[in-house]
């Protein structure tokens, strides 16, 4: 596939991936399309697991695992190369109870997720999107169906307040008031009276007193009765598409980039390593894993801080062993390899003074590494030096990055996962403007960058690491 296909599909894959359940819906799609085969998390997976196979498994609906076993599996040497990145962004989320009513319009009660640009919400055209609980047959022999749902029209919106009303934006003193200041609207009251739909009181029981407003829009779009959802997780989304931007057609203006940038070019390069030569000579298993939850910390059940890795892990080795050994394990990590790939910062042309004057990732400039040596970020010297040699390979200019001694410094799941594990790790990423926006901006060419050295890593990294090893210290 040619960079320009690689950006068209990116721009499509972006367009419908508006939640972390619809990324991985996507995700799943894409990878069942090339004949990667479903594993349930409840079943046993020991007769499903061979040699030369492609599988993919998730959890919560909202992380995704991918794997391919190589042709030429070794159990007796093989090792994991793995490419971990993340499926949620900042966004604004609906509350549990979320309509409320002010000098007679309707609005919705949001919490914000992640540590977002919340002033670049305002003023957008927005929608709602997520996961509902779907109740199915009657009281004797019901059932819940998770079902995703999208509104594709704007329906949402947080107006700015005009400057000639708001003083602080005139002085410099304004800063928003995630609790007041972000409150979308929805509806008049009187329209609503108008249009059939008005408020009677909050819902009871089970629909934890969403309103009818909400329940009706829900409902119309999934093609049940309002009485028939049960719960929903809904977050606001941008109905603005994805765009190629610049006078060269040279950037990439979207929502999300961080971090469905990485994700696809990561599941690109494996879906493109399968079709090699070098996969049919293969003993190792090459997988991605796309988390939940990194944006507030990874701590869940299906987030990085999970035991989601290592279990997949310990089940595949299981189901091609027919046996676990905690041994051969701890050996095993010894031989893998992580990638935690997430979006970097580009210096931007308007705030020079925020990057130092030799750590200035810019855009098309190529894949960055991160390091902190307060172990914000996982790379090491080691780490690094194994990328460096596959961006050569793979002819992928290569840039670095450290946050200004006087700034603070973001993480990654590459630190969790790599404490919690022990698998030495690299934190990498493509180069972006605008992190945490509402709109973000990146180059084009670094997404063809990206998925050149995530192939590389899959076809080349043994050979790399052979190359890499060094004996330990003696006195």
């Amino acid at each position: 596939m040619d960079s320009a296909s690689i950006v068209e599909d990116f721009l499509e894959f972006v367009d419908r991936s508006v939640s972390p359940y619809h990324a991985v819906a996507s995700c799943l799609d894409c990878l069942t399309a090339v004949g990667f085969r479903f594993l349930r998390e409840n079943e046993n997976w020991d007769q499903q697991v061979a040699p030369g196979g492609a599988y993919v498994t998730t959890r919560n609906q909202s992380s995704i695992v991918a794997f391919v076993v190589g042709d030429q599996f070794k159990l007796d040497s093989y090792g994991f190369k793995i490419i971990g990145a993340h499926t949620d962004s900042p966004c604004l989320k609906v509350k549990p109870i979320p309509m409320s009513t002010k000098v007679g319009y309707w609005q919705v009660g949001v919490e914000c997720y992640g540590g977002g640009l919340w002033y670049s919400w305002f003023d957008r055209d927005l929608t709602i999107a997520g996961r509902a609980l779907v109740q199915s047959g009657d009281s004797s022999s019901s059932q819940i169906e998770l079902k995703l749902v999208h509104v594709k029209r704007p329906i949402l919106r947080i107006p700015s307040l005009a400057i000639h009303l708001h003083p602080e934006l005139r002085d410099g003193t304004f800063k928003v008031n995630k609790q007041t200041h972000l409150l979308p609207i929805i509806a008049t009251e009187v329209k609503t009276a108008l249009e059939g739909d008005k408020e009677k009181d909050k819902v009871a029981g089970s629909q934890r007193g969403r309103t009818a407003i909400i329940q009706n829009l829900l409902a119309n779009e999934l093609g049940c009765s309002p009485d028939q959802i049960v719960d929903a997780e809904l977050c606001l989304t941008d109905t603005q598409p994805a765009a190629i931007g610049g006078v060269n057609n040279e950037f990439i203006f979207s929502p999300r980039l961080d971090n469905l940038a990485s994700c696809w070019a990561a599941m690109k390069a494996l879906i493109r390593y399968t079709r090699t030569m070098k996969y049919r000579a293969d003993q190792d298993i090459s997988m991605i894993c796309f988390f939940d939850h990194e944006e507030v910390g990874s701590s869940s059940s299906h987030g990085a801080g999970s035991p989601l890795l290592l279990q997949t892990m310990r089940r595949i080795d299981r189901a091609l062993s027919y046996e676990y050994n905690l041994a051969r394990m701890d050996e095993i990590i010894t031989r893998s390899f992580l990638i935690s790939a997430d979006m970097a910062h580009a210096v931007h042309p308007n705030y020079t003074a925020k990057h130092e004057d030799n750590h200035k990732p810019a855009l098309h400039g190529g894949v960055v590494i991160k390091t902190n040596q307060n172990q914000r970020y996982a790379t090491t010297a080691l780490t690094s030096y194994v990328i460096r040699e596959l961006a050569k390979r793979a002819n992928v200019p290569v840039q670095e990055f450290v946050v200004p001694n006087d700034s603070p410094c973001g993480s990654t799941i590459g630190p969790i996962i790599a404490t919690s594990t022990g698998i030495p790790t690299v934190d990498l990423g493509q180069p972006q403007l605008s992190m945490h926006s509402c709109r973000e901006m990146c180059g084009r060419d670094d997404m063809d960058y990206a998925e050149r050295l995530f192939h590389s890593f899959f076809a080349d990294f043994r050979q790399v690491q052979c190359g890499s090893q060094y004996r330990p210290m003696t006195k």
